[in-house]
């Protein structure tokens, strides 16, 4: 003992040995209550500490995240998602090594040497506090743990009540899962949980998504800049979203790779020029509303939430990958077809009403209290109704009060000023439109658009609607005629053509032709079906009766009810687009129907098979019948007076095709279906309402309103040569054709519109007979 100690241990009696001892008492007693305070935690004595997550779970930690499930085209293409949290997982080895960097710069430097508790930060506390400057000792493992299992959450007898002592305990359960975590995982792992784990503000989840979102690239490609804004967002979400925020979020982003040049991640001249840069945000939205197809992935989406739940999944937690029939090029050319021709259309439809509504009865007369009646049944009017009460004078001056609104335009969204009336207003002088196209090889849907825009317009033209098909239903009378022996060049006259109907009211009906003109001269029933004379339809319909036309229909895919009335033969009896489309590739596809499908596989979350998707097929027709059909509607381009002809020579040249188009009452409803070797396509426009539509027909008829959509798409199509998609001949039987083809007819290369021949009649209800 050194002089100095010996005299002041002299001078205190050895008051100062007794105060080292008792220091040293008081220290290990610490250290073992707070070990019996970790075995207490750790075991719950008493229940007083509310338990620790199972450990068992900690091989499965990321389970208890919820991942979004992953809709992708046959290409490759992420179509969209569903989750209730925006979460997509990556691996270690898909991180840039600048995220890495940035990440243990600001969070945890000692990452790599600790075991998942920082010892000398923690014990740096105490000074920190004194000095006045606030330090956080919470390491990468620690922060995973606190995502992973909520241990805040864990409430016992001794904490429910005491608000500081549960945090106090949920610190210890985190040291405790965190040195489980270390010892369960390694660093690496531990770095990719934590990353898939954090919300990045904006609905986003995990890292990749966040990649996705605000810089439109994947994880392993994250500049330097890059990453440490991402870093830096950890921190506090809401305070540094780059979106609301950007000013707070650069000085954040500047202060982690300050801290990387600190710690020898960067070099000074790096920080120095790149503190200077811009965020350069490239946001690309993720709602289960934004990118392609959305028609098709809200109808996917209510199947695949039936089959998750038949299943034992959720669709929106267990990050399923969908794998789908849909192909990405062939979905945008099909988008941009709609969009191309819609916007078009849609401007003609506003000038030919010349400021007239065009909401109209029968007579062509304007629907009194039109917008008044349909007013009562939106969200809005009853909202006010529920505010203001039934009848008061308020909803009424609410519901024609202007408001700021943003509006669907086809050039794009407009903000504007309108009252709800006014808004119901515009958007009922809407067209809409549905298209979709599949291969007929094997009912796989390649394209669908369900209407104009999904954000305003959420109702489906290709599945969820019904309307009457118009002419396009007549290639099912003809098919019946020709499984019954009739030859494509059997001859009728066109001429009156009057049903008896024993019982009815009247008693007879006789459909009349486009503008009641007949030519009084047989037809082969080629040219008949080509230019959709109604006449030779009805004689033909009342040949092979109704029940077999309605049989027939049923058997090619046609599952919406038809009524077995001679009204069929003009297409009355009201069809998806889809199930139309469908049933016409059963002649592309020589007899078989198959069903339309569009999901391929199921895989779960680590790219295990779950299930694989068959096609349905079925032979509804015999080989030769379907091919004989075939030669039929390429009639409708070759005949003079098809009603295909206005399909453009890019498409038809050097091109086996055929194709119908329909228009029903009024111009109602416009259809066309395309038929080719590799796709079967069709279209459908109308308005909102059967009662919307052209006053004129030559502008509504199908040849005007859905011919040029197929047609665009088609073009398209055919334009990309990594496309397999070739303008090539339809398939031959296997048997030599017994029946008659050559009748004569010669074909028609000239440039022509479908307008030449009218198929739009007065069609009768079914009930009416």
């Amino acid at each position: 003992m050194s002089n100095k100690l010996k005299t002041i241990n002299d001078r205190f009696g050895g008051l100062f040995q007794k105060m080292v001892k008792i220091l040293w008492i008081i220290f290990a007693a610490g250290i073992i209550s707070l070990l019996i305070l970790f075995i207490a935690v750790f075991q719950d004595w008493g229940g007083w500490f509310g338990g620790m997550p199972e450990l068992a779970t900690l091989e499965n930690a990321y389970e208890e995240n919820s991942l979004a499930s992953e809709l992708y085209s046959e290409d490759g293409e992420l179509l969209g998602k569903y989750f209730l949290q925006n979460r997509s997982p990556v691996t270690y080895d898909e991180l840039s090594p600048n995220l890495v960097n940035a990440l243990k710069a600001i969070e945890d430097i000692r990452f790599e040497d600790h075991a998942g508790i920082d010892l000398k930060g923690t014990l740096s506390i105490p000074f920190y506090t004194l000095m006045g400057r606030n330090r956080g000792a919470s390491t990468i493992t620690q922060q995973l743990a606190k995502n992973l299992f909520k241990t805040n959450d864990y409430e016992g007898s001794l904490t429910k009540n005491n608000a500081t002592l549960r945090r106090g305990i949920a610190k210890i359960k985190e040291w405790i899962i965190s040195v489980k975590l270390e010892r369960t995982f390694t660093k690496e792992e531990i770095l990719a949980l934590y990353l898939n784990t954090i919300e990045y503000a904006n609905n986003t989840y995990g890292i990749r998504t966040a990649a996705r979102f605000y810089f439109d690239q994947e994880t392993d490609s994250l500049t330097i800049p890059e990453a440490a804004l991402f870093a830096g967002i950890l921190n506090a979400p809401s305070r540094y979203n780059p979106t609301r925020h950007p000013e707070e979020a650069l000085e954040r982003r500047n202060v982690v790779m300050s801290q990387m040049e600190k710690y020898g991640f960067i070099t000074e001249e790096e920080y120095d020029s790149l503190k200077l840069t811009d965020l350069n945000l490239d946001v690309v939205e993720q709602s289960h509303n934004a990118g392609l197809a959305q028609y098709f992935r809200e109808d996917a989406r209510q199947y695949l939430r039936q089959w998750a739940k038949d299943n034992g999944y959720d669709l929106y937690r267990d990050g399923l990958k969908i794998y789908t029939t849909i192909n990405a090029k062939m979905q945008r050319y099909a988008e941009e077809a709609v969009n191309e021709h819609m916007a078009q259309l849609q401007k003609k439809f506003i000038e030919t009403l010349r400021g007239r509504e065009p909401w109209v009865d029968s007579d062509f007369r304007v629907i009194p209290d039109f917008l008044e009646t349909r007013a009562k049944n939106t969200a809005q009017y009853r909202a006010f109704v529920n505010q203001y009460g039934a009848g008061d004078d308020s909803v009424d001056i609410m519901m024609n009060t202007k408001v700021p609104l943003t509006i669907f335009t086809w050039e794009g969204e407009k903000d504007t000023l309108m009252s709800p009336m006014d808004s119901l207003s515009y958007y009922k002088h809407m067209l809409q439109a549905g298209f979709v196209a599949i291969d007929p090889k094997n009912g796989a849907v390649k394209a669908w658009v369900g209407g104009n825009d999904y954000k305003y317009f959420q109702y489906d033209h290709v599945a969820q609607s019904k309307r009457q098909p118009g002419s396009t239903f007549k290639p099912f009378v003809y098919t019946a005629a020709i499984e019954q022996g009739f030859s494509p060049c059997f001859e009728v006259m066109d001429s009156p053509y009057t049903f008896h109907i024993p019982g009815g009211d009247p008693p007879t009906w006789t459909p009349a032709n486009a503008e009641g003109k007949y030519t009084n001269e047989d037809m082969t029933l080629r040219q008949a079906m080509a230019r959709s004379v109604n006449s030779i339809t009805a004689n033909i319909m009342d040949r092979v009766t109704p029940e077999r036309v309605v049989n027939l229909a049923h058997q090619m895919g046609i599952q919406s009810d038809i009524q077995a009335v001679p009204a069929l033969c003009l297409g009355v009896s009201e069809v998806t687009l889809l199930e139309l489309i469908g049933a016409y590739g059963t002649f592309a596809n020589l007899g078989f129907w198959n069903k339309p499908q569009y999901i391929t596989r199921i895989e779960d979350k680590n790219g295990n098979l779950i299930h694989d998707f068959s096609t349905k097929s079925v032979q509804a027709l015999s080989e030769e019948t379907a091919y004989v059909m075939l030669h039929m509607l390429k009639g409708g381009v070759e005949e003079q007076g098809g009603t295909a002809l206005g399909l453009s020579r890019e498409v038809r040249v050097d091109n086996e095709i055929g194709g119908k188009t329909g228009t029903t009452n009024n111009a109602s409803d416009g259809w066309f279906v395309g038929v080719t070797a590799d796709i079967v396509g069709g279209a459908w426009v109308g308005g909102d309402e059967p009662v919307i539509h052209f006053r004129s027909w030559y502008y509504g008829q199908g040849g005007k309103t859905a011919l040029p959509i197929f047609d665009k798409f088609m073009k398209k199509v055919y334009a990309d040569e990594s496309l397999d998609v070739n303008k090539r001949p339809f398939p031959r039987p296997t048997k030599p054709i017994t029946i008659n083809l050559d009748c004569g007819s010669s074909v028609n290369d000239d440039e022509a519109d479908s307008t030449a021949v009218e198929d739009d009649v007065e069609i009768p209800d079914a009930q009416d007979f």
